[in-house]
């Protein structure tokens, strides 16, 4: 199957926009720690509500002692491909923020800001030639309770990220797939004045 290089979108947008997508194919090679710092660092580097930073990215490098686990939290589909990628992540958002009086109260754009350092870092690791994958195929309840995450922290989704393999290395259901998808164009996602 032919793999076009970047979509077909507006020609001012950046082409390590363009070129971005979700690959389910990974070839298992190990990503250097200094990598997966430069990439956690740029995803820190996105905006915020009030400054407050909601997100935590508790992380496994293929084959460590938590690879298992986190692995194990996904559902069986995703289990069957992201098993070849070179870290799993779970993003995390802090429900809550502390204000000025020291007093905790809810945070309305947690989970919005914590998908702004996602995006960030799908854009980090393209620079760096990784590839990312989002997923909310997670059994939440249980990834909460064995990652030990605060019952005011909420878990967002999973994200596997490693070098791109052949399609042929995912099983027939799945190969057809391997490709960049399309998007709603633009006169369908935004409204002027109103919804």
């Amino acid at each position: 199957m032919s793999i076009p290089s970047q979509r077909e979108t507006h020609p001012a947008v950046h082409p390590l926009i363009t070129e971005r997508w979700s690959p389910r194919s990974f070839d298992g090679s190990a990503m250097p720690q200094e990598d997966l710092e430069a990439i956690i660092t740029a995803a820190g580097l996105a905006p915020s509500a009030y400054n407050v930073q909601p997100w935590t990215f508790i992380y496994a490098h293929h084959g460590d002692e938590s690879w298992d686990q986190l692995l194990g939290l996904l559902v069986e589909f995703n289990q069957g491909w992201a098993k070849d990628a070179s870290v799993l992540l779970f993003a995390v958002s802090d429900t809550h923020s502390t204000g000025p009086d020291g007093i905790r109260k809810p945070n309305h754009s947690h989970s919005f800001d914590t998908g702004s350092a996602w995006a960030l870092m799908a854009m980090q690791a393209q620079h760096m030639g990784y590839h990312t994958h989002g997923m909310t195929g997670v059994d939440f309840p249980r990834a909460a309770a064995e990652l030990g995450v605060p019952d005011d922290h909420r878990v967002e989704a999973a994200i596997a990220i490693g070098k791109r393999a052949p399609a042929d290395r995912l099983p027939d259901g799945l190969r057809e797939a391997e490709a960049i998808s399309g998007r709603k164009p633009v006169s369908e996602i935004m409204k002027a004045g109103r919804f």
